[in-house]
């Protein structure tokens, strides 16, 4: 019967491995009401104007190593980006979330790509770019790395320390510079002074379709919340958005992704 439903496109929650009311453990319990809500969600939870797209998020922070022990980061929490992918997913959309380290619960329905370091984040959208149809970038990519990874744990001195950098490869940069027919380019830009100033920047130096702007110093906004307070940036202007929970504003950036990738010659 499962499959006949499958077979008639239906989505089946299915049962999950667990204690059983015979007393055994196997496959048969019945799926968590958390996991069910998804599944309704997914099913009826929005319209399917993103079917046939295939979009690439990346999310959270890098990790970049400075021993076995150490390593340099930042206080991002993936919480954007996770909501932008579930918001996706929910439209339709083939989703493929780049998540550096983070404590967020994986999104339903879509493929995750867990990576560590800007390296392994690079690496892993490029291998995706050539069939993806739009990239959302919300991830928080260590802009430098320590120039040289110690084999063993760096000893504390008396005498303090110096650490060499290295800059990482720009992801959207790269994307920007090489980008192909059909690609829609969206990047984050997180700032503490001159947001739209340096905003606007950003986006015409990395040939950008979209950039959202958000501020650490705005409460509400930046690292670890459930809100977001943003202005989405193009060529046509900027539009601003109140506060509002980070899964609301994942929807209002996709709706202006959909609007924009529907008119003709809007991006190239």
């Amino acid at each position: 019967n499962l499959a006949v439903l499958k077979k008639r496109h239906f989505l089946v929650a299915e049962p999950v491995t667990g204690e059983l009311a015979c007393g055994s453990t196997g496959i048969g319990k019945m799926a968590e009401p958390e996991d069910i809500l998804e599944f309704t969600d997914q099913t009826i939870g929005a319209g399917k104007d993103l079917r046939g797209k295939k979009i690439v998020i990346t999310a959270g922070p890098t990790q970049e190593a400075l021993d076995p022990v150490r390593f340099l980061t930042n206080h991002s929490t993936g919480k954007m980006g996770y909501a932008a992918a579930r918001a996706a997913a929910r439209r339709g959309a083939e989703v493929v979330l780049v998540s550096g380290p983070t404590a967020l619960r994986e999104p339903a329905f879509v493929r995750t790509v867990h990576v560590v370091s800007a390296e392994d984040m690079y690496q892993a959208v490029m291998r995706e770019a050539p069939d993806t149809d739009i990239f959302i970038m919300a991830a928080a990519v260590a802009d430098y790395r320590p120039s040289q990874v110690e084999k063993e744990k760096i000893k504390k001195n008396d005498a303090g320390a110096a650490l060499a950098l290295s800059r990482t490869k720009d992801i959207l940069g790269t994307l920007g510079a090489n980008r192909q027919p059909g690609w829609f380019l969206c990047g984050f830009s997180m700032e503490t002074e001159h947001v739209l100033e340096n905003s606007r920047k950003k986006r015409e130096k990395k040939h950008l379709d979209m950039i959202v702007a958000n501020s650490l110093r705005m409460a509400g906004a930046g690292f670890g919340t459930d809100t977001n307070i943003v202005t989405i940036i193009t060529e046509e202007g900027d539009e601003e958005l109140p506060a509002a929970p980070k899964e609301e504003i994942a929807d209002q950036i996709l709706n202006r992704i959909v609007r924009m990738t529907a008119v003709p010659g809007m991006h190239s």
